[in-house]
C-alpha cells in the first residue's frame, strides 16, 4: 500500500492527508482521479490494469535506457519518446507507450539523421538531441497520425475489402458470432476471438493484419458506450470515426443510444489497427436485441469502409 501511495504521488496524484500504508478514502479518491485521467475504468480499485498504469506513469523520459527487449518496455517515457519522434517525422507506430520494433527502427533513423551512434537505444545523448529538436517543432499529432489517415483514405472500400476481428469478453459470444456470420455473408474476411485476455485478442488481431477490430463487453452498471483509443499525445482517428459510425447507426435503428469515449483500455492500446470496444450494458438485453444490433453494426461498418474519416 505504501508503494501504491508513493507511486501515485510520483505520478502527480498524491493522496492528500492519506494514512500511510492504509487504503483510506483519500487514497481511493486519488486512485479514481488517476483512473479518470488515464482513460481507465473509474472503479477506485487498484486492479491489475490500474497497477500497471500507475507503475508506467512514474517513468519520465531520461530515467532509464530505452531499447527493444522482450518483454517490451512500457511506460510514459516510451510514450513521450514516440510522440517526440512522430512530431519530428520518424514513424514509431502509434503512441502506445510500448517499445516495440517500430519504435526501435524510428530511434535508429533518428540517430542516423542526427549523427549519433546508431544502436536503437534511447540513452542520454539521444534524449538531449530530442529535447533540442523538440523546441523547433509544434505540438501536432505527427507523422503517425498522418500515415494512419493516408492508409484509411488511400482508396474507396467495401465490406468485401475489410479484414475484421470480432471479439467478446464474457457472455456475448452469441452476439459476436451473429455479427461474424452477417459480415461473412457480405463477403468480409472475418475471424472471431473469445480469448478472455485482452493482450491475447490484440496479438491475434495484429497477426491477422486486420483492417479493424471490434470487441464487445458487458457493462451492466454503465450506459452503452463505444470506446476507441485515445491518449493525450495521440488519437486513433480511424477508431474514433468507426466508434461514431456505430453509435449513430445504433441510435437510429435500435433502442441503444451509446456514447463515444476515447480511452486507454488494453485491447485498444495493444491493437495496431483502428479498434473499438462496445460496452453494451446489460448482456441479456444485448442478446435479446442482437438481431437489431448486428444489423446496425453492419450498416456502420459499410459506411466506415466507404468513409473511414470525417470530411
Amino acid at each position: 500500500m505504501r508503494d501504491l501511495q508513493r507511486r501515485l504521488g510520483a505520478a502527480g496524484f498524491a493522496p492528500d492527508g492519506a494514512e500511510a500504508g492504509f487504503f483510506c478514502a483519500s487514497t481511493e479518491r486519488s486512485l479514481s482521479e488517476f483512473q479518470q485521467r488515464r482513460g481507465l475504468r473509474v472503479t477506485g480499485v487498484c486492479d491489475e490494469d490500474t497497477w500497471r498504469a500507475v507503475v508506467e506513469a512514474t517513468w519520465k523520459l531520461g530515467d532509464r535506457l530505452l531499447m527493444h527487449v522482450a518483454p517490451n518496455l512500457r511506460g510514459d517515457d516510451v510514450g513521450d519518446l514516440q510522440a517526440s519522434l512522430a512530431r519530428l517525422g520518424f514513424d514509431s507506430g502509434r503512441v502506445d507507450g510500448i517499445f516495440g520494433p517500430a519504435t526501435a527502427r524510428a530511434v535508429e533513423d533518428f540517430q542516423h539523421n542526427c549523427g549519433l551512434y546508431v544502436d536503437g537505444v534511447c540513452g542520454p545523448d539521444t534524449v538531449r538531441a530530442l529535447q533540442v529538436l523538440a523546441r523547433q517543432t509544434g505540438s501536432g499529432p505527427g507523422i503517425t497520425a498522418v500515415r494512419e489517415l493516408d492508409a484509411l483514405t488511400a482508396s474507396a472500400r467495401t465490406l468485401a475489402d475489410l479484414r475484421l476481428v470480432v471479439g467478446q469478453f464474457g457472455g456475448l459470444s452469441g452476439l459476436s458470432r451473429q455479427l461474424v456470420q452477417a459480415l461473412r455473408h457480405r463477403s468480409a474476411t472475418v475471424v472471431a476471438s473469445d480469448e478472455p485476455d485482452a493482450t491475447a485478442q490484440a496479438t491475434a488481431a495484429n497477426r491477422f493484419a486486420a483492417t479493424a477490430y471490434l470487441g464487445f463487453e458487458a457493462t451492466p452498471d454503465d450506459a452503452p458506450t463505444v470506446h476507441y483509443y485515445r491518449v493525450p499525445q495521440f488519437e486513433s482517428v480511424g477508431g474514433r470515426v468507426l466508434a461514431t459510425r456505430i453509435a449513430e447507426a445504433c441510435a437510429a435503428t435500435t433502442d441503444f443510444d451509446p456514447i463515444v469515449d476515447g480511452m486507454r483500455l488494453p485491447i485498444l492500446r495493444e491493437t495496431r489497427m483502428p479498434a473499438v470496444l462496445f460496452g453494451v450494458g446489460d448482456a441479456q438485453r444485448a442478446l435479446d436485441e442482437s438481431e437489431e444490433l448486428v444489423a446496425a453494426i453492419v450498416t456502420a461498418l459499410e459506411r466506415w469502409a466507404q468513409e473511414p474519416v470525417d470530411a
